[in-house]
């Protein structure tokens, strides 16, 4: 009887021990599965190349190429800039809703909307920096396609920001993934301002001061007709290189990226766009976040919109714009790396008061001191540290946001789009504001379309748009942030309370 119960008893242990085993298995299993490659992320990390290429390069040379190349007057260039990014910022929770309700491919459920709107925006980009042969309707050219631009541009960029929660439900590895992503976008950057800059910034309408002592007023005027000529083609050359690298960067993410599947999401309900709408918005840390970082990033989108303009009319630094611009977008590339480590190592709010602050003295800077061309490119290097914080930071904590609000409604699911076109949405929107309003400041200011000198009145509005208003908007932006709720701690236990549901 004792070998009988001895045989049973190991029996029943060797019974235990293999479902014990069996989960050991699979917690090992699911982890190797949340890895992600080196190779992974950096495709994954290309893909957000293409935003940063085309939204930099908008950003900075739009508003000079609406102004001086197409020569439309300022009221008119504020309503493109306006309402392109009004229309943008719509468009992006339309697509995040869609996106959110979209049926899973074999694909995935991003990369079908990645894919088929490439095409579609490299066209409409490319007709941008196109100028119609044409005076009656070229505002409602340029209206026109840069509203579809950006709405092609929103059917790429929001499923891939919420690509970022289907690589891996690892947040070491999303983290990781987030941090090669935004080397490779502002190295995109980098890239976008050195092709449009170099290949733009060597013609110019403006005859030299050399060549003017010797000229005749005809000569005068073919020498600035034929410069202009050569500028618009310049800007349909530049663009016609960044379609390309659009193209590749997307082929290289679909190629080289595995969307997960969703675990869930057949369990939960479809939710009405009012109803997601609502969920978003009334779960709190998101609503800090976003409106802290609205703050922040209005002060260094209405810097970047103004400064190509500011270097050249305030600060009289034409022929050295476009480098200034990329000393800046070099520097930010080269930083990224050490900011995250300084939010792995301090904590993600910590390095958003110390990285975004950090650009506010060399803002006073440049406006205080005497025009000085070395000083603006020391001053250019110091504030691109902060551009790469300004890039890194909310993508980093967005995740963090989604997961708080998974483990408080853990039975809703598949809403990740949402979380990310709102963010971008009122991003845009405010964006849009600023730069309208800025565009509009500078015609009440006095500016001269296409002319080579503006009045004081311009270079004095150019100083308060890139200093005292990004000033107090950091500052505004930075007092809401210290609100955020989430903590290294509290990011943490949220990652172990993931960790067990998804082994449940």
């Amino acid at each position: 009887m004792a070998r009988g119960e001895g045989a049973e008893q190991y029996a029943a242990t060797l019974l235990s021990v293999k479902p014990l085993n069996a989960e050991i298995k699979t917690v090992k299993l699911k982890t190797q599965r949340n890895r992600l490659s080196v190779f992974s992320k950096v495709c994954y990390a290309f893909g957000g190349a293409p935003y940063q290429i085309t939204g930099t390069v908008l950003g900075f040379f739009l508003q000079i190429y609406l102004l001086d190349v197409a020569q439309l007057d300022p009221f008119y260039a504020s309503i493109i800039l306006f309402v392109g990014r009004a229309w943008d910022a719509i468009t992006d929770p339309t697509v995040g809703f869609l996106v959110s309700r979209s049926r899973s491919t074999r694909f995935g459920r991003m990369m079908p909307w990645i894919i088929f709107s490439t095409p579609f925006a490299v066209l409409t980009y490319l007709l941008i920096w196109y100028v119609p042969p044409f005076e009656e309707g070229k505002v409602i050219w340029y209206l026109v396609f840069y509203c579809l631009f950006q709405s092609m541009q929103t059917c790429f960029h929001v499923p891939y920001s919420a690509l970022t929660m289907f690589i891996s439900r690892d947040q070491k590895e999303r983290d990781s993934a987030t941090a090669y992503r935004m080397m490779v976008e502002v190295l995109g950057t980098v890239l976008g301002t050195a092709i449009q800059g170099q290949i733009v910034g060597g013609n110019s309408n403006c005859p030299t001061e050399s060549d003017a002592p010797y000229s005749t007023n005809s000569s005068s005027v073919n020498t600035t007709i034929a410069s202009l000529d050569q500028t618009k083609q310049a800007y349909l050359v530049a663009s016609g290189v960044i379609c390309i690298i659009y193209v590749l960067c997307a082929a290289i993410l679909f190629l080289g990226v595995k969307e997960q599947k969703e675990t869930g999401r057949d369990k939960s309900e479809p939710l009405t766009f009012a109803q997601g709408l609502r969920l978003v918005m009334c779960h709190g840390p998101y609503v800090k976040l976003v409106i802290g970082f609205l703050f922040t990033s209005l002060a260094f989108m209405l810097l970047e919109g103004n400064f190509a303009l500011f270097i050249t009319y305030a600060l009289g630094h034409r022929k050295d714009f476009q480098n200034i611009l990329l000393v800046i977008m070099l520097s930010g590339a080269l930083t990224i790396p050490w900011w995250q480590w300084f939010l792995t190592r301090f904590g993600k709010k910590k390095a958003a008061y110390f990285g975004i602050s950090w650009a506010v003295p060399f803002m006073i800077l440049i406006v205080s001191v005497k025009s000085n061309l070395i000083v603006s490119y020391l001053v250019s290097v110091a504030a691109g540290v902060s551009v790469a914080a300004a890039f890194l930071l909310p993508w980093s904590m967005l995740p963090d946001v989604v997961d708080d609000f998974k483990v408080q409604n853990p039975d809703i699911r598949g809403h990740e789009a949402l979380f990310y076109s709102f963010y971008v949405f009122f991003i845009k929107f405010a964006s849009g504001v600023s730069l309208g309003i800025s565009t509009l400041s500078l015609k009440f200011a006095g500016y001269v379309t296409g002319g080579c000198s503006q009045p004081e009145a311009v270079s004095v509005t150019l100083k308060v748009l890139v200093s005292p208003v990004p000033v107090v908007l950091i500052a505004v932006g930075l007092l809401i942030l210290k609100t955020y709720p989430i903590d290294e701690e509290r990011r943490q236990g949220n990652r172990k309370l993931l960790q067990d549901l998804c082994i449940v």
